[in-house]
């Protein structure tokens, strides 16, 4: 039998999915635009730079960047909201009491270019559900009395 969420811990879903839903997203996009950066830096020889001698955003040629570089910055943002990511998916999955795997497969969605955008909105339809399902049925139990 699976566990199910206590019932004490119902009001802190909805909290906890849409921190997972808006940290998702978030992660998602600088994933991207990390991938972008690393086929940049790596393929083609090339970093952002931003505010330097060769314009206001430039592409100048690896390891030359004398001023912002934007290609180090989306690396660190993306870290940081990985951290954030992996703490809503921690919060979700320990409240919802789902299997350790899935704590993992969600966990993936932050280091695997558009998973997080495709879990997203099969967890939130997943939390949604269960959601309407178990706020519906006190109703029916007292339209029954």
């Amino acid at each position: 039998m699976p566990l199910e969420p206590k019932p004490a811990d119902l009001p802190r879903i909805p909290g906890a999915l849409k921190l997972y839903q808006v940290s998702s997203i978030i992660t998602g996009v600088f994933l991207l635009l990390l991938c972008i950066e690393v086929i940049l830096k790596f393929v083609f020889q090339y970093e952002i730079e931003v505010g330097g001698p060769n314009g206001f955003v430039a592409l100048v040629v690896r390891d030359t960047v004398t001023a912002f570089n934007l290609s180090t910055a989306i690396l660190i943002v993306h870290g940081w909201f990985y951290v954030l990511y992996l703490f809503a998916d921690f919060r979700l999955w320990s409240i919802m009491r789902w299997p350790f795997p899935t704590f993992l497969l969600i966990a993936l969605g932050g280091i695997i270019p558009f998973l997080s955008f495709f879990l997203e909105v099969r967890i939130g339809n997943r939390v949604k559900s269960y959601l309407a399902a178990h706020s519906a049925a006190p109703l029916e139990s007292g339209a029954r009395a």
